[in-house]
């Protein structure tokens, strides 16, 4: 190689290093923030389309329910030499979603246009993959570290932002700026993204694999999320998650066999991947939970003899501090985790989120209460995040890092209905004569996370 052509690439590599780490997290903060626009907006949704809040609870879930789908397909695109190329289409994908979102139409236009942003939410494992191979070690560590911390941490920013548009412009407003995000998303991807390195090629897509995971995936969720189901169709929504469930063990057994897999879950069989899946999944169940009570309680009028009587937006700036604390973990951990290891920092996380509910449970009769418990919270969730992607790669080639990282992402999405589901199936056991639900269901809902943290931080440590 010739002096002057390696003085050229010197400097590219110079600049990758500067522009590529934050224009990666950039992108992951946008698409997770518009991706959780939908809770804020539910009742703002029902009311301005005509609908029940049952329906309009489906522009969040088909968001999630989009995106658990989608990320295999991604993670298995973003393995070889289509990498930049499958980000970029879903990155207009994304858009065009957004750009349905603000059109005047029928609800189902919304509801279309909520199902393409929730494509989006399955980028982060690409994104991680491009940093661990257009960086070094030092810099892609910490890069991917707060990838996984920005896909959580962007709900606390989403949330008051969406409250405050939609009070002053109504939801399509708080849809505009979600359109704006994620057109800016994608000409920062056209702008930065580098191409792959030469990569062997990509085996064919498993589209068999696909389809059933698909179906598992929806017909798994939408029960797990949807705690008006199981009220009044109780059967129906256990048929259906035994269904999916079925599905699911299908399609586990046919890709045991399958010899270019859409998901290597032989994978899962190491310890250390195991034991970071898990963590991930009480993570994302426990964040969902505690954060549907803090906002459910915050909103709640006085006249109930508890609660505070926020608006949308005052409700979302209590959700802030949960953000502020995950970015400050996400800067934090990486220096953790290389002095204890990642396993030890993610069963100490892990075992941090008891705490949140903890705080929640005793001190929720002043305003400050929710907000210390959603803090600590974020300290613990953005710890998990941090630390959780060091677990998995240490034992994935640097080829496979997509692919490792969308079963991860998979994970999380299901914690996430659980998380919701249950928070609803609680405080729906002790609703009072008036409508809302008695003090008693909060208490029991915080001693079920807590648990539940606890038990997951001991298979995590040992």
């Amino acid at each position: 190689m010739s002096r002057p052509e390696a003085a050229r690439r010197g400097e590219e590599s110079v600049q990758v290093r500067r522009s590529l780490p934050a224009a990666l997290v950039l992108i992951a903060l946008l698409v997770a923030a518009v991706g959780s626009l939908g809770a804020p907006l539910i009742t703002s949704v029902a009311t301005e389309y005509g609908v029940s809040l049952a329906a309009a609870q489906w522009t969040l879930t088909v968001t999630l329910l989009s995106g658990a789908v989608t990320t295999p397909l991604l993670g298995r695109l973003g393995s070889g030499r289509r990498r930049r190329t499958a980000t970029l289409a879903t990155l207009a994908v994304v858009t065009a979603g957004s750009v349905c979102t603000v059109l005047p139409g029928p609800f189902a236009l919304l509801i279309a246009g909520r199902a393409a942003q929730g494509a989006g939410l399955g980028l982060v494992p690409l994104l991680m993959a491009t940093a661990r191979e257009a960086l070094d070690q030092e810099h892609s560590t910490r890069v991917i570290a707060m990838l996984s911390v920005a896909t959580t941490a962007a709900i606390g920013v989403g949330y008051p932002l969406a409250g405050l548009l939609t009070d002053h412009g109504g939801v399509r407003a708080a849809y505009l700026v979600g359109l704006v995000v994620t057109a800016a998303a994608f000409l920062i991807g056209v702008g930065t993204l580098p191409p792959p390195r030469a990569a062997p090629h990509t085996p064919g897509l498993d589209w068999r694999g696909a389809v059933l995971l698909g179906v598992a995936l929806v017909a798994v969720l939408i029960p797990l999320g949807d705690d008006e189901l199981w009220s009044h169709h109780a059967p129906a929504a256990a048929g259906l998650l035994g269904a999916g469930l079925v599905v699911l063990l299908l399609w586990g057994a046919m890709e045991w066999r399958a010899p270019s897999p859409l998901v290597d879950l032989r994978a899962l069989r190491h310890p250390m991947v195991a034991r970071a899946n898990l963590a991930m999944f009480v993570g994302g169940a426990a964040m969902y939970l505690l954060l549907s009570l803090v906002t459910r309680y915050a909103q709640t009028p006085s006249a109930a003899g508890y609660g505070f009587g926020l608006d949308t937006f005052e409700a979302g700036l209590v959700l802030v501090p949960f953000s502020v604390a995950g970015f400050a973990a996400g800067r934090v951990v990486p220096r953790v985790t290389a002095r204890l290891g990642a396993p030890r920092t993610v069963a100490a996380s892990t075992a941090l989120v008891t705490l949140g509910f903890l705080v929640f449970a005793i001190g929720r009769s002043a305003v400050a209460g929710p907000i210390v418990a959603v803090t600590v919270l974020g300290f613990a969730v953005g710890s998990i995040s941090a630390a959780m992607p060091a677990m998995i790669l240490a034992v994935t080639p640097p080829e496979e890092t997509a692919r490792a990282m969308s079963v991860n992402q998979v994970v999380r999405s299901v914690g996430f209905s659980l998380g919701s589901a249950l928070g609803g199936f609680i405080l729906s056991a002790h609703v009072m004569s008036d409508g809302f639900p008695q003090q008693g269901g909060y208490v029991t809902a915080s001693i079920v996370g807590g648990m539940l943290a606890i038990t997951a931080a001991v298979l995590v440590a040992t």
